[in-house]
């Protein structure tokens, strides 16, 4: 009886071993690859559980989240055989678990060394095309696009797409470091001089143009001031004539305007006036 209760338990362990070795379990973020005798026979790509068979079917887990691969920093060479410094990263991921398997026997560090040679020989050969100055100026993004368009679709016989070259740092050596940025520096002020220049003449000119225009207004204007006087001036004796025309009128006329003599002379604090019997504004006050 005693020998029975042991069969079982050794059967119901043997079983439980069976389930356990039959089950994988998939996480969202990895690629499951189930082997057979060492060769690949399929690929989880979904997470959860699965079913494999015990003793004959094996396991294997590959990253299925992007991967960051960062490059040591290299020297490379330009145009003009200057020699510049670059420390760049690529973002990457597995885009065929299977291929990658079957070309890289499913090794990430395998991956990452033909990562590290591509990469370089795109960087090598784009910088080799552009001289210093180009380089140093295609920092906003042009350097990165030459980099991914020379490398292409090359990585894909391996299972690996490349998600991003970025460049985090393509600098000078530094033993001529500070002469490659004093002559930098000057170009850029003989261009900012140039600049100034063009300005100032252009400025120049439409200032000129602008002041020829104000002269030609101003004199247009006096001229149309002067004819406008002139007219009010002719109305204005024509309107005077009409007026003091009658004998009657004009005798008013001439009384008017000797009192504005009058009153013209009489400035200051003195305001005596005399005049003589026969002045005309005496002959005025005295009705004749």
């Amino acid at each position: 009886m005693k020998g029975k209760k042991i069969g079982i338990l050794i059967g119901v362990f043997a079983v439980v071993v069976a389930v356990g070795a039959s089950v994988t379990v998939t996480q969202q973020n990895e690629y499951k690859l189930i082997r057979q005798f060492g060769k690949v026979d399929r690929v989880i790509s979904s997470s959860g559980i699965s079913f494999k068979i015990p003793f004959i079917e094996s396991t294997q887990s590959l990253p299925k989240e992007t991967l960051l691969y960062d490059l040591a920093a290299s020297d490379v060479i330009t145009k003009d055989k200057k020699t510049m410094i670059s420390d760049s990263y690529v973002l990457w991921k597995i885009s065929d678990p299977l291929k990658f398997a079957q070309t890289l026997n499913s090794s990430v560090e395998s991956g990452e060394s033909r990562i590290n040679t591509a990469v370089y020989n795109a960087t090598k050969n784009a910088i080799s095309s552009m001289s210093q100055d180009q380089v140093i100026t295609s920092r906003d993004g042009e350097l990165s696009d030459m980099v991914m368009e020379a490398i292409g679709t090359n990585m894909d016989q391996y299972g690996i797409e490349l998600l991003k070259f970025e460049t985090k740092q393509l600098d000078l050596p530094d033993d001529n470091k500070e002469a490659v940025y004093e002559r930098m520096i000057s170009e850029r002020d003989n261009i900012a001089a140039t600049y100034k220049a063009e300005g100032n003449s252009e400025a120049k000119v439409i200032r000129n143009k602008t002041d020829k225009e104000v002269a030609i207004q101003i004199s247009d204007a006096k001229k149309q001031a002067e004819i406008l006087e002139a007219e009010g001036e002719q109305e204005y004796m024509k309107i005077l004539a009409q007026a003091y025309g009658e004998e009657d009128r004009s005798e008013f006329y001439s009384f008017v305007r000797s009192l504005d003599a009058l009153k013209t002379s009489m400035k200051g604090e003195d305001k005596t006036v005399i005049l003589s019997a026969d002045s005309p504004i005496a002959q005025i006050f005295e009705g004749k």
